[in-house]
């Protein structure tokens, strides 16, 4: 979201976080439609030069001109900018009385998290950038690695179990009481067919196992072949 204000003066960028409109919070503080606000700004503004470019802009914005044909003779309401995490915390607050300075919140409010500031109307050179800003695409795209990531590592965990499956084939322990009904031709056929069992499942993992690494391969392939778009 861009801000300036007229005759060539600087701009800033800002990313809008956390939006609720008055409709959404139903707070019961209230203000009239043609008040004027009062501006509150925390005394982090006038300590970075940044902050007070930002000021003055907000200012300039949300303040009501002096002797304005429109404006109104009274004050009901404070529009508050704070600073907490390197972001602006805007917040709107009804004058409920003003002896015990009681306040209540109206709405609405938002967070702004300043991207960069230009020395002219949505343009020009910059004069300062935020380091700590993170573009929505790379968070977004940090996640989604992340969570396939996970999921490779799955498939991979899956594969080994598979792998070793087929390399240590399944037995059975031998029961007395099978060899005692049925003899050494019991035994044996029950030898003959854990065999085949065996047999069936290393096949069967073999197969897994080539399906899981084919499956690997696309996902890193399709990794590099993805560009995120900045």
């Amino acid at each position: 979201m861009p801000e300036f204000c007229p005759n060539y003066s600087p701009s800033a960028k800002f990313l809008v976080h956390n939006v609720h409109t008055s409709g959404e919070l139903k707070l019961s503080g209230n203000c009239l439609k043609a008040s004027r606000p009062v501006l509150s700004f925390e005394k982090t503004f006038d300590q970075y030069p940044h902050y007070q470019v930002i000021k003055e802009l907000l200012t300039q914005i949300f303040a009501t001109p002096n002797h304005h044909p429109r404006s109104q003779p009274f004050v009901d309401h404070i529009f508050n900018f704070s600073i907490e995490d390197k972001r602006i915390w805007f917040r709107n607050y009804q004058i409920v009385d003003e002896e015990s300075k009681k306040l209540e919140e109206i709405g609405p409010r938002m967070v702004l998290q300043p991207i960069k500031i230009f020395e002219g109307s949505f343009g020009g050179p910059i004069i300062y950038e935020n380091a700590d800003y993170v573009c929505p695409n790379a968070i977004r795209k940090n996640r989604k690695h992340s969570t396939a990531n996970k999921y490779v590592d799955k498939v991979r965990s899956k594969t080994h179990l598979l792998e070793r499956r087929a390399k240590e084939p399944i037995t059975y322990k031998s029961d007395p009481i099978f060899d005692a009904v049925y003899g050494k031709d019991g035994e044996q056929g029950k030898k003959n067919s854990a065999d085949e069992k065996s047999s069936e499942t290393i096949r069967k993992s073999m197969v897994e196992v080539g399906r899981l690494k084919r499956q690997i391969e696309s996902i890193r392939y399709s990794k590099k072949s993805k560009k995120p778009k900045l």
